[in-house]
């Protein structure tokens, strides 16, 4: 967990727009969009829950000055169940190149985030377990929320510290 929460605290430094997705009707497909939810009650800044349709928040993203777009997904991967990756774009796009449960695949949705020339798109991604109709989170999964919840949350903070504290200098 340390080296992802060095990559994740590099990533945070600059101004970091986390867009959950996913479907909370199919269980653990629900992941990103219940983590971005509980960080947005939190106070984290800059969180969208895009559901189902992240394309429909691209302009948003796109007009936000943003430095990274980190994406938060269930995806399979083939790890154990609740094990999270992170990844670029290309990894994104050579592992996820059209099969999705969204309206565009993740991949295609990166390249068009960095056509802008100024944001780098991320993916942070926890395995499924269950996408069973109206299910709720796995356990598993439930634990690994809560975790990265944490982390994201008490980056977040650290970095938004930094940005006041340079910006009142």
């Amino acid at each position: 967990m340390s080296d992802l929460h060095e990559q994740l605290r590099y990533r945070l430094e600059g101004r970091a727009c986390l867009m959950g997705i996913g479907n909370v009707d199919y269980g653990d497909d629900g992941f990103g969009v219940r983590l971005a939810e509980k960080l947005q009650r939190e106070g984290t800044p800059d969180v969208i829950v895009a559901g189902v349709a992240p394309e429909r928040y691209l302009g948003r993203v796109a007009d936000g000055g943003y430095d990274h777009l980190i994406f938060l997904d269930a995806v399979d991967f083939g790890g154990i169940p609740g094990s999270v990756v992170f990844l670029n774009s290309s990894e994104i796009a050579a592992r996820f190149p059209q099969v999705s449960t969204h309206h565009i695949s993740l991949g295609l949705l990166a390249k068009s985030v960095e056509a802008n020339g100024r944001t780098s798109v991320w993916l942070l991604g926890a395995q499924a377990e269950s996408f069973k109709s109206a299910g709720p989170l796995t356990p598993k999964m439930e634990t690994t929320l809560e975790t990265l919840s944490e982390l994201l949350g008490g980056l977040r903070s650290v970095a938004h510290s930094r940005l006041v504290d340079v910006n009142v200098c």
